[in-house]
């Protein structure tokens, strides 16, 4: 996991894309981007929250760590320090794995 000086606004994460590979018989590697959607990816910063109409804080339902699947064309991608990460809405987020 990265430490990214970058912190999403809103109920907004930002993601870091899990870098996995899969081989099939006969030495053929299969990257992630090569997969249909969802992809895995690591929450890396948590917005500053959102409030619901009575002025609360919305607490997050992801925490920095979680492995989370989101739509491979959703949200907005980003470049930092030579890195690529994803920024999306929590609620862009499909389900948190494991």
């Amino acid at each position: 996991m990265a430490n990214v000086n970058v912190k999403p606004l809103g109920d907004r994460v930002l993601l870091e894309l899990k870098e996995n590979t899969e081989e099939m018989k006969g030495g053929i590697l299969i990257p992630d981007t090569a997969k249909e959607k969802p992809q895995e990816y690591v929450v890396v910063a948590l917005g500053t929250g959102k409030n619901d109409d009575k002025g609360n804080k919305i607490p997050f339902d992801v925490k920095v760590g979680d492995i989370v699947l989101t739509s491979r064309y959703g949200g907005t991608e980003v470049k930092v320090d030579g890195k690529e990460y994803k920024v999306v809405n929590q609620e862009d987020i499909l389900a948190i794995v494991g």
